[in-house]
């Protein structure tokens, strides 16, 4: 059967699928793997993760909370996530991180419960968080070396980190994973003291290829490929055999025989897995993004907090996961664009900066800059950002856009507008009282008509054949005004926002013509679009 299902026919077959179509990709790829990011603050201050002057951090108020945070992974996991990973930032600095655990341990059919951490706090918090149900522990260590470490993570605890690890294994943890990030000039010359560690402890040490994100200075002489470790290693274990590992699993793992543990290789830039990734991401602000190295983000926060059903928290992240590429850029290419530091998506690592440090500043993250619910950077797999209109040619002339190619979707659209009426004209209105009748029925009729006439009136808007249309009033009285809604929905392969605001704008007009005779004070106000879904990009405007 074919995955490449659209949100309408998802809702069709949902119930003979294998797996949830709202997250199976076009290419197949079905993502029952859910990273969570608790919190973009962190105890450490990692050279690779963050740029050195810090990051913004988003305000509390637009980060999720615990209840938002539960929300979301039951709706993943009701649709067949089977895994969740809960990284920051550091989340064990978040104070409710436990009772999260908890919760997510009552969530039927939810396998794995996981965590990265930088292991700061991670001894004294582990028998609580073994008790609340962690079953999977990721460690960040970049450095063998004390004096090292503190260079790398900007801040002492090396003896911390180490007994996180120690206690994790004493807790019967197996493997316990360690996160090393190789930087050539930094710890490739610790490689071999690392797979050491795995002689005599049952660890899983993962060498992780250094990825450029915003602000850590990337640069593609600092990468230590994964070719050239493995041979390094070879060197010293020629026999390092090369183990069998999930179709899903993004580690290339091998063993020396007769250790105890095992290594791993983190190949995101010489090596992708793209084409068997099942992870999705949601920021600590909410943000779902569908690829690390994707600058693609849809709020999720913002749709949640709109009064969001299940059922349209599930379109949008259908449409999201459709869009999701087949294979991120090459490393040259990601280098180039516009991502948010490593520190505000989750990624591979996690460390980051807290509130108390002067060098972060506080305020919007690279998310909140922008409209809620759309992309957040327009930019290529060249690396180049561009902003264009879609309505000129070349050669900057009028012309109508071709859609000939899109695939149609279910596609909707929300406008509202304000029409400010006066004490008179509004008690009218309110009483039905007017001379020529029924302001609100004739407004109602009028914005409905307009919406099927939009491609008539607006010249390069194309004929849609609209599914649904409707129009509704709420009167405000403190402020002697009347509040138009329109809403549009098409199967098409364009949106219906211009349909939206056509209707509103002529139901606003025709309680202007209502009126008018008894006041010409009348202001038509607050024109604009609510939401707007099913296409490239979806938009909710923050209440």
């Amino acid at each position: 059967m074919s995955c490449c299902l659209y949100p309408q026919e998802r809702l069709r077959e949902e119930s003979i699928l294998p797996f949830s179509a709202f997250l199976t990709d076009n290419f197949g790829r079905r993502h029952s793997y859910l990273r969570m990011s608790l919190t973009e603050k962190c105890n450490l201050r990692c050279q690779y993760c963050m740029p050195e002057d810090g990051v913004k951090l988003t305000p509390r108020s637009q980060l999720l909370s615990t209840s938002e945070v539960l929300t979301l992974a039951r709706l993943f996991v009701q649709e067949g996530v089977e895994k969740i990973r809960l990284t920051g930032g550091e989340p064990l600095i978040r104070p409710d991180v436990l009772d999260i655990i908890a919760e997510l341990r009552k969530l039927e059919g939810l396998k794995t419960i996981a965590v990265t951490t930088n292991g700061m706090n991670l001894a004294r918090l582990l028998p609580k968080l073994k008790d609340a149900g962690l079953n999977l522990i990721n460690i960040s260590l970049d450095s063998l070396v004390p004096a090292k470490f503190e260079f790398i993570v900007r801040r002492k605890g090396f003896h911390k980190v180490i007994e996180g690890i120690d206690k994790a294994i004493e807790m019967g943890y197996n493997p316990v994973k360690v996160n090393c990030v190789v930087m050539r000039g930094l710890n490739e010359d610790e490689l071999l003291d690392f797979v050491a560690l795995t002689e005599k402890k049952p660890l899983e040490v993962r060498f992780i290829e250094y990825m450029p994100f915003d602000g850590n200075k990337w640069n593609f002489k600092k990468m230590v490929s994964y070719q050239e470790m493995l041979d390094h290693i070879r060197q010293q274990w020629p026999n390092l055999e090369k183990l069998q590992t999930g179709q899903t699993e993004t580690a290339k793992t091998f063993k020396v025989p007769g250790f105890k543990g095992q290594v791993g290789f983190i190949t995101s830039m010489s090596d992708h897995f793209c084409g068997s990734c099942n992870r999705l991401r949601i920021t600590a602000d909410g943000n779902l993004k569908v690829c690390l190295f994707g600058n693609s983000e849809v709020s999720l926060r913002d749709v949640l907090r709109s009064g969001a059903s299940n059922e349209e928290l599930l379109q949008i992240i259908g449409a999201a996961v459709g869009r999701k590429k087949k294979q991120h850029a090459g490393m040259f290419s990601i280098s180039q664009m516009k991502n948010r530091p490593m520190i505000l998506i989750g990624g591979l690592s996690h460390n980051q900066s807290s509130s108390e440090d002067p060098s972060v500043t506080l305020g919007q993250s690279a998310s909140d800059q922008t409209l809620p619910g759309i992309d957040v950077y327009n930019t290529h797999l060249d690396g180049t950002t561009e902003e264009k209109l879609t309505h000129t040619d070349a050669q900057g002339r009028a012309a109508m856009v071709d859609v000939g190619g899109k695939v149609p979707t279910r596609r909707t659209a929300t406008a509202r507008a304000t029409v400010l009426l006066g004490p008179t004209a509004f008690q009218l209105l309110r009483d039905n009282q007017l001379a020529k009748g029924d302001a609100l029925a004739v407004a109602q009729l009028s914005g409905i008509m307009a919406s099927k006439q939009t491609s008539a009136l607006i010249p390069l808007c194309h004929p849609l054949p609209l599914d649904q249309a409707s129009v509704t009033f709420d009167l405000d009285e403190p402020q002697n005004a009347a509040v138009v809604t329109a809403s549009c929905r098409t199967t098409g392969r364009t949106g219906v926002e211009m349909e939206a605001l056509t209707a509103v704008s002529v139901a606003a007009l025709t309680i202007y013509d209502m009126c008018k005779a008894v006041s010409h004070d009348i202001i038509i106000t607050d024109v604009k679009l609510v939401s707007k879904t099913g296409g490239k990009r979806d938009f909710h405007r923050h209440p």
